[in-house]
């Protein structure tokens, strides 16, 4: 059985559970598409690397590398047995044996080289990181827990290209029940309400939520953001680029879900609470069944027009932690986070092709009013990144800094008083999860998805535990980006130990001389299928990753019961 499943065209790891390419397809189609892919790597590698030498120790050309080396090992094989083929044709006709005999083991030799080159598979450019070994301080109500919803029930999308859209196959009421379920989990209680309390009362050491306190919930419209021509002057979307109508961003189903609570449960005023993305553009398809049924919430973006409310900036300096922003343009928290009290990071499942993933630390990329490359919208944007003389962000993404224990400014943007200091719960909406950031979404193929959305929605009070635990998902879906270096992890390795981090930074966001703590725990589970971190078994040690059956588990069958 063993070998008959390994002759397939795709097999199943059996560490990993995952899908891979089986030996049928390598025999069938590796031979072949390896000279192709040996050509583009050796092109893509000179027009980069040419022009700016130092681009060799990019990621992608680390990659490339060996592809473009194998190929030109070949070209240089298959010439010299063409060569040797032809000496010893010419050697044979003039009766010289030996000589001939020599240039056809040479020949030969070279086509040996040749099959073995492509046939030599690829390695990975770093070693995976072990399973199950947390470091940092597992923080929260349920310190490093994590709780994962999963109901297919919620969307019946067809998908890309089915002429319907993405946010019309939502289902409101199985998106409610999906994140009172998350709540009732994360804090083992029986209600939604008791749920919120003991949340609050832990954030607030012993105080819950007090009226008239602010709540800001920053959600993620890169999709719509003000620099790109992808929202007309009446807030609807437009096709560009990367961005169609099938991009994903914050369904509009879980963000009412999350407001229903929010107004409902915990009692809040809707003139006390926020939601948007000081960098993009509230798109009516989010707007407007939002402000249906909530008017008096403040919806956040860019422009501020059409009911919206125009992100502005405060006092409240934000300092990033390295030399390289020395002499940069200072950045402001926008008024909106600096005055509330309470943050919400409410991100969507995606990867990414600079950072590797895009969860609740890259959302912070839009909290500061002015894009990363520091384009504004009331700035000079001519010429080339950096504009207006701001520290350029997308500088210490993983793309530009591949290895480990280097500066990170998702960091600083986690660690900031103002933002993730005050972040009360963290949130994933993964009902559709997106391929890079104009999230192009996909049907998942690793279990329990089986070739479904993931229908999925992600809750913690511990930042770093749920992007670990996203950036675990993500590579199984798209490890094209999410392994793209092994410095796509290693802002969680700077978060976990921001204290005393690998990379020696002094993380100090406000600038006023002193670090930041560990910022939660990090960690890996041990496969695909199982799902287990450490916490699972010494709870308050790792990460504690709350699956669907123990959600349905824990708050259905009482009710059954009863």
């Amino acid at each position: 059985m063993e070998k008959e499943e390994s002759t397939k065209l795709f097999a199943r790891c059996p560490r990993t559970g995952r899908l891979v390419l089986g030996r049928e397809w390598s025999r069938r189609w590796g031979a072949a598409l390896f000279p192709l892919a040996g050509l583009a790597s050796l092109i893509w590698f000179l027009v980069r690397v040419v022009p700016k030498p130092s681009r060799a120790g990019y990621p992608c050309q680390r990659v490339a590398a060996p592809l473009a080396s194998s190929f030109v090992l070949l070209l240089l094989a298959v010439a010299g047995s063409a060569v040797a083929f032809g000496r010893a044709r010419l050697q044979f006709r003039q009766a010289r044996v030996v000589a001939g005999v020599l240039c056809l083991v040479l020949a030969v030799g070279g086509i040996a080289a040749a099959v073995w080159t492509m046939e030599t598979p690829a390695q990975a450019a770093y070693a995976p990181h072990p399973a199950n070994q947390p470091i940092g301080v597992p923080r929260g109500l349920a310190p490093g827990r994590v709780v994962w919803v999963h109901d297919p029930a919620v969307t019946d999308w067809a998908g890309p290209g089915s002429e319907t859209l993405w946010y019309e196959h939502v289902d409101q009421a199985v998106a409610e029940g999906m994140m009172s379920r998350a709540l009732r989990r994360y804090a083992d209680a029986g209600g939604d309400e008791a749920a919120w309390q003991a949340i609050f009362e832990h954030f607030n050491s012993g105080r819950g939520y007090g009226a008239g306190e602010k709540v800001a919930v920053k959600i993620n419209l890169v999709t719509t953001n003000i620099r790109m021509p992808v929202v007309d002057e009446n807030y609807d979307p437009i096709e560009w680029g990367d961005v169609s109508f099938d991009s994903i961003a914050n369904s509009p189903q879980l963000l009412h879900a999350l407001l229903d609570q929010l107004v409902n449960v915990v009692g809040i005023a809707e003139d006390d609470i926020t939601v948007g993305d000081p960098t993009g553009l509230f798109v009516n398809f989010l707007y407007e069944p939002l402000h249906a049924d909530f008017p008096g919430v403040h919806y956040l973006d860019n422009r501020g027009a059409q009911g919206r409310t125009r992100a502005e900036y405060s006092d409240v300096r934000f300092h990033w932690s390295t030399s390289a922003a020395n002499g940069t343009t200072e950045d402001f928290i926008p008024s909106a986070f600096a005055e509330a009290d309470y943050l919400i990071n409410f991100a969507v499942l995606k990867s990414h092709d600079m950072a590797g993933i895009t969860v609740g630390a890259k959302n912070h990329y839009g909290s500061l009013l002015r894009n990363p490359d520091g384009w504004t919208r009331d700035g000079n944007n001519t010429g080339s990144a950096p504009y207006n003389g701001y520290y350029d962000m997308h500088a210490s993404l993983p793309v530009y800094e591949g290895q480990m224990g280097r500066y990170r400014a998702l960091v600083d943007l986690m660690g900031h008083e103002e933002l993730g200091g005050k972040t009360l719960l963290y949130l994933v909406d993964g009902i559709y999860g997106g391929l890079r950031y104009h999230g192009t979404p996909s049907t998942w193929s690793m279990p329990p998805f089986n070739d479904d959305w993931p229908s999925s929605l992600f809750l913690s009070m511990d930042g770093v535990a749920l992007d670990s635990v996203a950036r675990d998902f993500l590579e199984q879906q798209w490890p094209i980006d999410a392994l793209l270096a092994e410095g796509v992890e290693d802002y969680l390795h700077e978060a976990a130990l921001a204290d005393n981090p690998p990379s020696g930074t002094f993380y100090d966001p406000e600038g006023d001389g002193s670090s930041i703590a560990s910022l939660g725990v990090h960690e890996h589970w041990n496969n695909i299928l199982d799902k287990q971190y450490t916490g699972n078994s010494d709870p308050g040690e790792g990460i504690e990753l709350v699956t669907p059956f123990q959600v349905e588990r824990t708050i259905y069958l009482p009710l059954i019961v009863r």
